[in-house]
């Protein structure tokens, strides 16, 4: 498999740490964000990495290119424009083999999943997308049937629903986004005409008509460092290493 990392994105939530560094450059435990992500996704096997860019793009390029990595790891520039999660997929299209699933990632998590175990599930299912969920709080979640097929998304806060299967989506479960997820290629043929839109929505439609599933992860670590308290309690947790 190949593999994409989710690294353009401005680190709002991050201000402190973001106002002049990259989200994907912020340390944890003595090494960014993006070098724990660049290293788990080697260590599972992947055959190349590639990492959008748009906020402080060029210290990001410039992180990439100076280090020795495992796999090839390419650019996929949007310093012009921040083009969202399935903008971002679809502009780094070309850079793909096109022959093999794409593992993406998103740089703020940190996991304890085993990616090779993720693969081999979507491996032996015809599932157009897998994606990797937990049964955790949030605010917004997912939905899924009995066969763990997507049947739509709502957030809780706001009361807001995007139904993709009416008929199950009352009795689905609540499952919470882990920003984990493995794709066939041939998933770059449904993309919408626009350059900007999120994945999200394009699991939400496709989900009407093709095999988008959810994989229950249970693993023991699972963190999203794109918020303070949440980047503080990473730090705790890596600093004795």
């Amino acid at each position: 498999m190949e593999a994409m990392i989710f690294a353009a994105g401005l680190g709002t939530r991050l201000l402190g740490e973001t106002a002049d560094t990259p989200k994907a450059l912020v340390d944890v435990g003595g090494k960014p964000l993006l070098q724990r992500a660049i290293e788990k996704l080697s260590a599972a096997g992947v055959s190349k990495i590639v990492v959008n860019v748009h906020h402080f793009a060029r210290q990001v390029i410039d992180f990439i290119e100076r280090q020795k990595w495992e796999v090839p790891v390419l650019i996929s520039d949007e310093s012009d424009q921040l083009l969202e999660t399935g903008g971002g997929l679809k502009k780094a299209g070309p850079l793909f083999s096109g022959k093999v699933p794409i593992l993406i990632y998103n740089v703020d998590i940190i996991s304890s999943l085993g990616l090779q175990q993720l693969e081999s599930v979507h491996l032996a299912s015809d599932n157009l997308a897998t994606l990797v969920v937990s049964e955790r709080k949030s605010q917004r979640y997912f939905k899924f049937d009995a066969d763990m097929q997507l049947a739509g998304w709502i957030n809780k806060r706001s009361g807001e629903t995007k139904i993709s299967r009416p008929e199950v989506f009352d009795q689905a479960k609540e499952l919470a986004f882990s920003g984990i997820h493995i794709v066939q290629p041939e998933i770059l043929n449904y993309m919408p005409p626009q350059d900007r839109f999120s994945i999200i929505e394009v699991y939400l439609e496709l989900a009407k008509t093709q095999k988008i599933k959810g994989f229950l992860d249970t693993s023991e670590l699972w963190m999203d460092v794109g918020k303070p308290d949440d980047l503080a309690a990473a730090r705790k947790l890596f600093s004795g290493q």
